[in-house]
């Protein structure tokens, strides 16, 4: 939990710096940014949950080359990509801008941001691997530690790069540019002292073509499921700027307070993946039903704690982030959406976490697809005369989809007994 929680600090402190400037465009272009570089990134976020998953399960079995074999291929793979995606980025920023369709002085600031962030793309995808391969391997300080002081170095930087120096948006992602490197770096550090005794570096760990097929078969399906739930978070973003850069930067606002909501109950999750996905290595069908029932109960108080934080807290952290008069008094006009999001949500993603340990990803996939295709986009086309009021209610209707698509699914593998039969 406190590894995940650095992530949406980081994204209060963007919005605080930014948000206390004399014109909205600057968080609006941070926001479009941001959210193009999730799609970009988190379209390979099968690096981190896959590798969670499939290292578990190697950790439960105490199969010490492929612990190590799936971290090698993993990192390998992880660099290959980012390198492509540096190498193809004109195209893929120029056509996400225009599917967002933000407002030109935003989509300039947000090109700006957009051409730094990207430099530090084979950085994140290594840290999804190193993150995930740590985290099954049951060593979850190792996150804590490359992410809050990778986290705390980008904060200092953006009050510099911000507040001092007055680089505006491009001074965000110049910082985050430098905390991603330094996370990375920070992660393999500690991965080489968490290599298993006794385990060389042969050639064989590195292996052939058909073992990196297999990784990115075996992950399709959780990158189908994040592309889909990156695209709904893209089009509520593009909806919420067709309305104005006052309600698009109100809605980035009140986003970081999802992301602050998504990560605190991932903490549960990520705890999940590990001991779920130990437990199936082992077959220990009885150690499954207790982690469960544990990470449940963390999971429902966490989400009560969030809820009791907004209800009585969000307008002053609304006016914290934001000094802009037309921009706080809008994000405090759609807060009570916010009040509802904890519980909407704590299913799906304590859920993620037991699918990611079992590795049963396709039902991740198609529960997502369901969700986003024939709940989300419905109910927001049905409230369309809503505003924004509509967007937040659809949003609201796909964390619930999930949540009872995917216990449906929990209930059935549980009373088949499925969860132990090859995925």
């Amino acid at each position: 939990m406190l590894t995940n929680m650095t992530v949406p600090l980081l994204g209060l402190v963007d919005t605080a710096v930014l948000g206390h400037l004399d014109s909205p465009e600057y968080l609006g272009a941070v926001a479009v940014g941001a959210n193009l570089f999730s799609i970009l990134y988190w379209t390979f976020g099968f690096m981190r949950m896959g590798t969670t998953g499939l290292a578990a399960q190697a950790w439960g079995k105490r199969d010490r080359f492929g612990q190590v074999a799936l971290l090698l291929r993993s990192v390998l793979l992880a660099i290959a990509i980012g390198l492509v995606l540096i190498l193809f980025h004109n195209p893929l920023i120029t056509t996400g801008l225009a599917l967002m369709n933000p407002s030109p002085d935003v989509t300039d600031l947000a090109a700006d941001y957009a051409a730094i962030r990207i430099w530090s793309a084979p950085a994140v995808l290594c840290q999804y691997t190193l993150v995930g391969w740590l985290i099954g391997t049951q060593f979850p300080r190792g996150p804590m530690l490359m992410l809050i002081v990778a986290n705390g170095l980008n904060i200092l930087l953006d009050v510099l790069f911000v507040t001092v120096l007055g680089w505006n948006s491009r001074g965000v992602a110049i910082a985050t540019v430098i905390a991603e490197y330094g996370a990375a770096t920070i992660g393999f550090v500690i991965v080489l002292t968490r290599m298993p005794e006794g385990q060389k570096l042969t050639r064989a760990l590195i292996g052939e073509l058909s073992d990196y097929l297999k990784i990115l078969r075996v992950n399709r399906y959780i990158m189908v499921r994040t592309i889909a739930l990156l695209l709904v978070l893209t089009f509520f973003t593009a909806q919420g700027a067709r309305q104005g850069d006052t309600v698009l930067a109100a809605n980035a606002v009140l986003i970081t307070f999802l992301l602050l909501i998504s990560n605190a109950l991932d903490g549960f999750a990520n705890a999940a993946e590990a001991l779920i996905g130990e437990s199936i290595g082992k077959g220990n069908r009885r150690r499954f039903r207790r982690v469960f029932q544990s990470a449940l109960r963390w999971s429902l108080w966490g989400a009560v704690l969030l809820t009791v934080l907004f209800v009585f807290g969000g307008r002053s952290l609304i006016t914290l982030l934001t000094g802009i008069p037309e921009v706080r008094n809008t994000a405090i006009q759609y807060l009570p959406w916010l009040w509802l999001l904890p519980f909407a949500s704590v299913w799906g993603f304590l859920l993620d976490g037991v699918f990611i340990g079992a590795t049963r990803t396709r039902d991740m996939q198609n529960t997502m697809l369901f969700a986003a295709l024939a709940v989300f986009l419905p109910v927001w086309w049905l409230t369309t005369g809503w505003g924004n009021h509509g967007l937040w209610l659809s949003l609201i209707c796909l964390m619930l989809a999930r949540a009872l698509s995917m216990g449906w699914l929990f209930w059935s593998h549980t009373r088949h007994d499925r969860w132990f039969a090859d995925s």
